[in-house]
């Protein structure tokens, strides 16, 4: 009762601030940046002798990504990075977040390191430190080497925690001398539910309408049993870093959660609790076992005996095990209470275990203007309400908003000068850094940095390139040359210390 009456008191006592942002309006200290992923941006998928992936495979099933395009080159960041550094030292951006390709460091998964993989990253971070950007490590973004997911179906068998652990070992050992801020997992949530219950997204496992979708799969255990894995997996990767590295590297270990915030969608208590549920199905299934050693109460009831059991020794392990918390924040939704729960009846999901239902509208009004993607609404005021629920439900921890923003369409008949001119991004980035200043200086929430998701439009999993998130254009008709948007210059003169108005 406690958590709700807290939840209440989040929603109805913090309002939207936008207006005038400069860099002054953040503490000392506090960290810009952008953010990417290997798989969206490296390319080079056959060299530097990278092993297969599972979204090398999931990409040459036919209907899987809307464009039928594949990621073999994306953005060609493998062969172009130290101009892309340029571009974020251009730019006044403090910090780097990228992501290491597992396939590029264990080819089959395991066994001796690839030395040209190593010397691959190598090279980036040795740009990035040059530049003074600092890099910001992902070990993982959901590019599972094939060879693991082949010999014992990858996240479903615990032996993938060793085979990380050795992985995070590697890494740790290879580069850690100059990277002090590591995410084990990139959004661990959304990688259990749309690659094992839905099974829309790598390695594509489902059982939902009876294997209608997916040839393979359990869609009401195997995301539980994957997430399960994750956090073991991550607490192993932690405790390595704590046991070998620390002290000599002295760096900083997180997780990287996707984190829409959830508005009742009205003030009537089912509603109020199917709010709260729906946040203790996303951030709370991954932070209540980081922080308090249990899954959330409400998962438990509701999931029973197929929620895997956290056992005293893993409790142990699991508590405490991290030194910061990545928020993906891009959006929210209003929430309201499942009370017939036939979609649990006909689907028989994970999914629908919270017994909510999410939506965009209420009254038939948005909760905000859409951007590109259908589940992109943007609603600033929204990051504000879910850093105070992190604050005051997880003790105030260090917070890295550790990807935000929003896509435009992109399509053949857009020409290149709209393109360019993205004031509903410079907009949208004006907001809802607003309000992060606003839950920093008035609630005292301890957000210590912001990556913008993307420094250049990229390859967008099952969206292929039908979308654009960038700061800077992707030309993919002339070289994939890098154009400026308007919000390059807005961000460089927000990271300037001028004011943005």
């Amino acid at each position: 009762m406690a958590g709700v009456l807290m939840f209440v008191m989040i929603m109805m006592g913090v309002n939207g601030n936008a207006g005038a942002i400069s860099r002054a309006d953040f503490p000392t200290g506090f960290v810009f940046g952008t953010a990417s992923s290997a798989y969206q941006f490296e390319g080079a998928v056959n060299e530097g002798n990278k092993g297969m992936n599972i979204w090398d495979t999931f990409t040459r099933q036919p209907g899987r990504i809307l464009d039928f395009s594949k990621a073999d080159i994306a953005v060609d960041q493998y062969h172009r990075f130290k101009s892309d550094v340029d571009l974020m030292k251009y730019l006044g951006m403090d910090a780097y977040r990228f992501s290491i390709a597992w396939s590029r460091i264990f080819p089959n998964g395991t066994g001796e390191p690839n030395q040209e993989g190593i010397d691959y990253y190598n090279s980036l971070i040795d740009a990035l430190v040059e530049k003074g950007i600092q890099p910001y490590v992902t070990l993982y973004h959901w590019d599972l080497p094939q060879a693991l997911e082949d010999r014992y179906d990858g996240w479903l068998s615990s032996q993938i925690i060793e085979d990380f652990g050795n992985y995070s070992y590697t890494c740790f050992k290879a580069f850690g001398d100059r990277v002090k801020y590591w995410v084990t997992f990139n959004e661990p949530h959304g990688f259990s539910l749309h690659g094992y219950d839905l099974g829309i997204q790598a390695p594509g496992r489902c059982s939902i309408l009876g294997h209608l979708f997916c040839k393979n799969g359990e869609s009401s255990t195997e995301p539980y049993i994957v997430a399960h894995n994750i956090l073991l997996s991550h607490a192993a990767a932690f405790h390595t870093y704590q046991h070998h590295f620390k002290v000599k590297q002295d760096g900083h270990i997180g997780i990287a959660l996707d984190a829409n915030w959830y508005e009742p969608i009205s003030d009537k208590d089912e509603d109020l609790y199917a709010a709260k549920r729906a946040i203790d199905f996303s951030i709370g299934w991954f932070l209540d076992p980081l922080f308090f050693g249990r899954y959330p109460h409400s998962m438990k009831a509701l999931v029973g005996n197929r929620l895997p059991e956290i056992t005293p020794k893993m409790s142990k392990l699991l508590m405490g095990s991290l030194d910061f918390v990545g928020v993906n924040h891009y959006t929210s939704l209003y929430a309201r209470n499942d009370r017939t729960r036939i979609r649990k009846l006909v689907l028989q999901d994970a999914l629908s275990d919270s017994a909510t239902i999410t939506t965009s509208i209420r009254g038939g009004v948005p909760i905000g203007e859409r951007a590109a993607s259908l589940w992109l609404h943007i609603v600033p005021w929204g990051i504000r309400k879910l850093t105070r629920y992190i604050k005051d439900n997880y003790r105030n921890p260090p917070v890295l908003i550790t990807e935000n923003g929003m896509d435009d369409f992109n399509g053949p008949f857009i020409d290149l000068r709209t393109a360019l001119q993205d004031v509903k991004r410079i907009n949208y980035h004006r907001d809802y850094l607003s309000n992060l200043s606003a839950a920093i200086r008035e609630d005292g929430c301890n957000v210590q940095g912001y990556f913008v998701w993307s420094l250049l439009d990229n390859w967008e999993w099952n969206s292929g390139y039908t979308v654009r998130f960038g700061l800077y254009f992707i030309d993919y008709k002339n070289n994939l040359t890098r154009i400026p948007k308007a919000s390059v210059q807005w961000f460089k003169r927000l990271l300037l210390k001028e004011t943005n108005i």
